[in-house]
Formats: C-alpha cells, structure tokens, sequence
C-alpha cells in the first residue's frame, strides 16, 4: 500500500507514564513541555498508566493532524492538551491503537475538543470485544471496562471498522490494522482473556495495531500503543504493507513491564538494533527496567518521552 512521503513529521505526546518539568533535554528533535505561565511555574503536566499522541504531518505548506489513542482517566490526555495551548479543531482524524481503557479514557473528552461531527475515527473492530479482563487465577479476574460501539457512534464521530491497513489524512498516514504474529518470541500478554459467545478464551488482542508515516528520504515512523502484537512484528509489517525498509523511528508501548515479559527484553532490543533506527522511543508499557536496557544497549538512538514532550523529525 503507498504511503505518501512527507516532509516532517511532529509527534505531541498527550499522555504517557512520566514526567520531569525540571528536565532540560530540549533540542532540535525535542521540546519538553513548558511549565512556565510568564515568569511564573503555574502550569502541570499530568503523567497516567496511559497513551495518547496529537500527530501532525506536514508536505510543503499543508499540515494534517490526528489524534491517535487517549489515555487513561476521563479528562488527563485533554487536560494536557489545554496546558500545551493545542487548538485540536484542525484535527482531520482520529485512531485507537486497541480497546484497552488505558488507551480509551478521554475518548469523549477529545471529541468535545476536536468538535469536527462526522470526523474519521478508525479502530479495528476487536477493539469491542467484551468481556475483557486479566486472570490471576479461577477467583481474581480484573475487568476492563467496557469500550463501546454505542459511546462512539454517540459520540457523533464516522466509525471506520478496519482489520486491514487503511489510509489516513490523505494517504499521508497509515492505520497497520491487524498485525500477523510471526516472531518466535513475542507471544501477546498471557493473563489477558476474554469472553465469546460466553465462553472463556485467551485474547490475542488482535485489535493491536500502530500508526505509520514515511518522512521523506529518512523511512517509517511507527508509533505504537501497546505492542501486544510485538513491537518487532509491528515494525515488520509495517515495512511488508509499506514497501519501506528503512527505518527512522520505533516509538510507543511495547510491553516489556514486569516479570511476564522481562525475559524478552534483551531479544526484544537486539532486534531492534537489527532493525537500525535513527531513533528508538520506548513508551507507557514499556517498563522501567527495559527502557533502561534499550537506553544502555542503543544510546545514540535513544530517547526518553514524557508527558507534553514535542519530537520533530525533518526529512
């Protein structure tokens, strides 16, 4: 599937797990958000267990914009939007990396900010899947809330229901849809089940996806959610759908937190050092202890995100 080169590609993250208004990285290809109100520190971030990004693509003079997930609470990833002073009205599309409620929470929140009826909302169609919890055993089963087919249409958005990938803003993004689970390794979140036709079962989570954009003469920016598919798989068929091979950017979740996963993270980085990156741009889910071994393993390509922080990438 073409997707049309663009000329910078900025990526405004709305919410992640973490934050440090004292933090001074700011450079050309980082700009941490400001606290400052004039001379006075009166504004805050909120950091949350969640993900939510404003994405903008610029060609020549035209820039687009899409909102891609929207955290965790009710209101933390539009809260954020308004302390960054982000006008959201010339927003042209929106979508959801997977149905999780760390993924889904301000949903009507940024709906209301956007204000554009009848604006494109693409998800796959297993983001309603229902039931949804994470089994510790036959008598704790934690229940995701429910993300609804109903509060979206209600919301007055268009829902586009896509397990294929699916061009957005133009054909200047694009929506991975299902990602084929082909590595020896990443084998999706063990605890996580689900309920069909009233009966239990493992959930793949085949409602995992990522947003793709190819900044011209430089390669792929994949940005992810979760990973659940496998943050190498997601990078892989984006290159497959694409025709792309270069990769300029590896950003998002990519669920590597805790003991489940912790013993894929040194397999998981050596990947995407095969993978080559200009940047590396571990996110939410990716946890403490391997966002610390991504950082020592690749250096030069790592970066650290934040609630607020703005990455420019320029072709």
């Amino acid at each position: 599937m073409k997707l049309n080169e663009v000329d910078r590609v900025e990526i405004v993250t709305l919410q992640d797990n973490y934050i440090d208004i004292t933090d001074m990285s700011t450079n050309p290809a980082v700009v941490r958000a400001n606290p400052l109100d004039g001379l006075e520190i009166k504004k805050s971030i909120l950091a949350e267990h969640g993900f939510s990004a404003l994405i903008r693509v610029a060609c020549g003079d035209e820039t687009k914009e899409l909102v891609f997930d929207f955290g965790f609470s009710e209101h933390g990833a539009a809260y954020n939007a308004h302390m960054l002073g982000l006008d959201l009205k010339g927003v042209g599309a929106m979508a959801l990396s997977h149905g999780h409620v760390d993924h889904t929470g301000a949903f009507k929140a940024i709906v209301e900010m956007i204000n554009s009826p009848g604006i494109e909302f693409v998800v796959h169609p297993g983001a309603f899947s229902k039931p949804r919890y994470l089994k510790y055993s036959e008598e704790l089963k934690i229940q995701f809330p429910e993300f609804s087919r109903d509060m979206v249409v209600e919301s007055g958005v268009k829902l586009v229901e896509s397990t294929d990938p699916y061009p957005l803003l133009g054909g200047d993004v694009l929506f991975l849809g299902e990602v084929p689970r082909r590595t020896d390794f990443e084998k999706g979140f063990p605890i996580a089940f689900m309920e069909k036709d009233g009966v239990e079962q493992w959930d793949p989570i085949v409602d995992d996806t990522a947003v793709v954009m190819n900044l011209k003469g430089r390669g792929l920016v994949v940005l992810s959610g979760c990973a659940h598919a496998g943050i190498v798989n997601t990078v892989k068929h984006a290159q497959e759908v694409t025709g792309v091979h270069k990769v300029h950017t590896v950003m998002g979740g990519f669920h590597l937190s805790g003991p489940l996963f912790e013993p894929i993270v040194e397999r998981t980085t050596q990947e995407l050092k095969n993978l080559n990156p200009e940047y590396v741009i571990p996110t939410h889910c990716t946890g403490r202890k391997a966002i610390m071994h991504i950082e020592r393993e690749m250096p030069e390509q790592f970066i650290l995100n934040m609630s607020g922080t703005r990455l420019v990438f320029n072709a």
